[in-house]
């Protein structure tokens, strides 16, 4: 792994965080794929314009790299609720290509 592999999964999330929505699309493969917990989605944009609505923020706790892959031990905040979970960013000449996310959801779910 190289600097550039962790740099762009870490740059990804200062941008959401920083809720530059352009700049964060920018990190991602156009092909992007999502598979979480509750769903899935395809292609870059529309990973965006959900993030756009939901304005998550991450605090990275602690981050692994094995080749081109960086995964992030991280706190989400969605907003009335906050959760750990586990993101693995696949990164592809330089591009996010597929991130999946795991987290217990049973906290979300119970209103």
């Amino acid at each position: 792994m190289d600097n550039t592999t962790q740099n762009v999964a870490e740059q990804f999330i200062q941008y959401l965080n920083e809720e530059n929505f352009d700049k964060a699309e920018s990190c991602l493969d156009p092909d992007f794929k999502f598979i979480g917990v509750l769903g899935k989605r395809e292609g870059a944009s529309v990973y965006i314009k959900d993030m756009k609505q939901m304005k998550f923020k991450y605090e990275i706790l602690k981050s692994f790299t094995s080749g081109e892959d960086v995964c992030f031990w991280y706190i989400i905040d969605m907003g009335e609720k906050s959760t750990e979970a586990s993101g693995w960013y696949q990164i592809k000449d330089g591009k996010i290509h597929t991130l999946k996310v795991l987290f217990d959801p049973r906290p979300l779910l119970d209103k």
